[in-house]
């Protein structure tokens, strides 16, 4: 049995427990709401709003003038997941976190020592509240897609449980917006077949599908099935580290993209640096409004683990090697993969120099972000349109 631990509303929950004089009002972590950056969270107060995550920041303040605006604390957020994983790590070793706020834990052979896979997630639910006085919703299923399913389903402080005999039961009444990939125009093609639940999906051909979404449509069938066959590969042994976002509205703004995608740079290099790697191949990953999602990367010429030398690799790919006159984007991700824990560097003295001043810019900029917040210290790719 498979855990999906997500934590609710986690970056503005964190700042809701560090000032509890915030409690009741509309919370959103975004900085300064006239800056072309994005909502990174907002709590259920500022959701009522209609504010949520990866919404331009003008946008939520256009929605709610009077709501709360704070800059990411991002080493606040990385010391509390710290103390979330390590709750996780004593009923199991098998957890791949997803991102700070959620991850899968794959319980099945915990469960001589702690009981039922449902007995642990009601364990790690309490804990979480009584030891960091935050909230986790968790979803109990025999695999990650229905564990995913499960923990959004009763958000929040939800605790919904899949039994591997209920399967098709739980997800025939959903709707097909629930199946991970299926956004706006994804649902459009669905409704104008007729489909509009998962149960409605899963009898359709795969043929069809076939027909309107090409090799998706094997991915789609295969879900409406609950078949999902993915194992948990924990952190230590991935072979990349990645964070994602999906966006409620797509976004064709490339200012509001380059600072999603700074936003998921600065936290991917954050865990590289987490761990002692470096890595030598930085990806994207986009997602458009018409379902077609691309990928692109580029090979470093030397492995490195610097928020700079990602970054630039990263926005350099968004500018310059997407489509053109592509679709509004619907999801957005960012990743390394070829790790390196050597600490060795092949670069010649010149270069390291530099290399060693944008260390210990890092280093500096992580101080200053965790007393301050982000707001107060920004990179000039997402001030001013340059990468200079």
């Amino acid at each position: 049995m498979i855990l999906h631990v997500d934590m609710d509303a986690f970056y503005a929950s964190v700042e809701e427990l560090d000032r509890p004089e915030l409690a009741g009002k509309p919370v959103i972590v975004a900085g300064d709401p006239r800056s072309r950056g994005v909502v990174s969270a907002a709590n259920y107060v500022a959701r009522t709003f209609g504010v949520h995550s990866a919404m331009p920041s003008t946008t939520a303040h256009r929605l709610c003038p009077h709501g709360v605006f704070l800059p990411v604390r991002m080493d606040r957020y990385v010391d509390v997941s710290r103390e979330i994983q390590e709750i996780f790590h004593r009923y199991t070793p098998l957890v791949e976190p997803l991102s700070l706020d959620e991850a899968f834990l794959d319980v099945s052979g915990s469960t001589g020592l702690f009981g039922p896979a449902e007995q642990i997630g009601r364990s790690i639910k309490s804990e979480i509240r009584d030891e960091l006085h935050l909230v986790a919703s968790v979803g109990v299923a025999p695999n990650k897609y229905l564990a995913k399913i499960a923990s959004d389903l009763d958000k929040p402080d939800g605790f919904v449980v899949v039994d591997e005999h209920n399967v098709q039961a739980f997800l025939d009444p959903l709707p097909v917006s629930r199946i991970w990939g299926v956004g706006r125009v994804s649902n459009q093609v669905l409704e104008r077949l007729g489909i509009r639940t998962i149960g409605q999906l899963r009898a359709t051909s795969l043929d069809l599908l076939r027909e309107k979404f090409g090799n998706a449509g094997d991915h789609l069938w295969e879900l409406a099935q609950g078949i999902d066959d993915r194992p948990i590969v924990p952190e230590h042994e991935a072979k990349s580290i990645s964070h994602e976002t999906t966006f409620a509205d797509d976004i064709a703004d490339i200012e509001v993209l380059r600072g999603c995608l700074l936003d998921l740079t600065e936290q991917v290099a954050k865990r590289l640096r987490d761990q002692g790697l470096s890595a030598r191949t930085v990806h994207i990953k986009v997602r458009f409004s018409d379902f077609r999602t691309i990928t692109r990367n580029q090979t470093l010429g030397e492995a490195t683990d610097l928020t700079d030398e990602l970054w630039r690799a990263a926005a350099e790919m968004l500018e310059n090697r997407l489509p053109k006159h592509h679709p509004p984007v619907r999801l957005l991700g960012m990743g390394v993969s070829g790790f390196d824990d050597s600490g060795q560097s092949q670069s010649l003295l010149f270069d390291r120099e530099e290399r060693a001043r944008q260390g210990k810019l890092d280093t500096v900029t992580d101080e200053i972000v965790d007393r301050f917040g982000k707001g107060s210290i920004g990179r000039a790719g997402t001030m001013d349109g340059s990468d200079d």
